[in-house]
């Protein structure tokens, strides 16, 4: 069985991670010192949270750092119970070896209760002397104000194309693979700043074929292409409802895209119409009510077939 590509290529230092030159500079210093405090990683998914983490514990503790480290998902288990039993009781016990503290790694720590934070923060003030925490969010305004307050925010940003690329291109070399000038651009184009995503998509592509390219990258991650979410809206504000229709079809049916698919796709394309900015507010609008009532569980073809009837309207008063 193949390995985990996101796994298998994870930087093990700080000096590799992608992107995030600010953030690898300070935590580069800590591990330099030998010390850290609290910690809190604030991002999107595939940002490089996890990674970061570990590679300032392998760098503080060499070959120990297992020992020394514990990675705990909060969205496995959310409830106080977790935090009185297993977090505590690791925090409490000594380090080992000559190491003057353990690091726990709290992934996903947003997904907390309200109490478990509370007790959280109190675990954390207690065995600071032997333990310190670094906890991992997408969302840091779900993290209570005396947690952030004991700990050190770093917010990590979506990264750029010009950081994965090269890293991309690394993994592709390193499997034999072919990649395309336009299977790379799909490739990023997918990720929106998600290494995780890219690197999943591409492995993903690599199982069907040696050669990627736009097609394959777009097929095996279910994405609508730019052009074509974009074709479909320029069809209806051209007024031709029932071809736009029969476009929306393709998408759903030859390529297996779900309406939310659609939607994301048709927003990623809305900013290249040929239209007034005021027509682009109203369809990004009327987007965004598509989606609000499709996640409510709305059909996702009547939403969709509305908003492109929503379009025929718009392109008529143009």
């Amino acid at each position: 069985m193949r390995d985990l590509w996101i796994e298998k290529y994870r930087p093990s230092r700080l000096d590799d991670v992608v992107g995030q030159s600010g953030i690898v500079d300070s935590l580069r210093a800590y591990a330099g010192s030998g010390s850290i405090p609290h910690l809190l990683f604030a991002g999107p998914a595939g940002t490089g949270k996890t990674t970061c983490a570990i590679a300032l514990a392998k760098q503080i503790y060499g070959d120990a750092w297992k020992e020394n480290f514990e990675e705990l998902n909060a969205s496995d288990e959310r409830g106080i119970d977790v935090v009185r039993g297993k977090i505590k009781n690791f925090a409490r016990t000594a380090p080992l070896g000559d190491a003057a503290f353990k690091i726990i790694f709290l992934d996903e720590a947003d997904s907390l209760t309200g109490d478990a934070q509370s007790a959280l923060r109190r675990t954390m003030e207690r065995y600071a002397h032997i333990c310190r925490f670094i906890l991992s969010c997408n969302y840091s305004s779900k993290i209570i104000e005396p947690i952030q307050s004991r700990c050190v925010v770093f917010r990590f940003s979506p990264l750029d194309s010009p950081d994965m690329q090269p890293y991309l291109e690394r993994i592709a070399a390193a499997e034999d693979l072919e990649i395309t000038d336009d299977g790379m651009q799909a490739l990023l184009y997918v990720a929106n700043g998600d290494l995780r995503k890219a690197i999943n998509a591409l492995q993903t592509s690599a199982t069907l074929s040696q050669h990627i390219d736009a097609e394959g990258i777009y097929r095996t991650t279910a994405t609508a292409k730019p052009e074509e979410a974009k074709k479909v809206m320029e069809t209806a504000l051209q007024g031709s409802f029932i071809e736009a229709r029969g476009q929306l079809d393709t998408l759903l049916i030859e390529y297996g895209l779900s309406g939310e698919d659609v939607l994301k796709g048709m927003h990623s394309a809305v900013f290249d119409l040929p239209v007034q900015e005021k027509t682009k507010a109203d369809i990004i609008e009327k987007i965004g009510e598509a989606d609000f009532r499709i996640v409510e569980g709305s059909n996702e073809r009547i939403q969709i077939e509305a908003l492109l009837a929503s379009l025929v309207v718009a392109g008529r008063r143009r």
